[in-house]
């Protein structure tokens, strides 16, 4: 089940909380019943290096073939 951050409205403190995709976001914190709403935060993976696009995965020579 995914995690999802949460963030206490008077305090500012923030708040990891596991539920279902399928679940509606919380609205209270179910332990200590604060008011909590749900922040986007950045997803944790990085595309980085080569590899990653379709011109990458080319032969380098591709456009020097059959040209003689």
């Amino acid at each position: 089940m995914p995690t999802y951050l949460y963030k206490n409205i008077e305090t500012g403190e923030i708040y990891e909380l596991t539920q279902s995709m399928r679940d509606d976001p919380f609205t209270r914190h179910p332990e200590t019943d604060v008011a909590i709403k749900r922040i986007l935060a950045r997803p944790g993976i990085a595309f980085k290096g080569s590899g990653f696009y379709v011109n990458d995965s080319r032969p380098k020579d591709e456009g020097s073939k059959g040209g003689e």
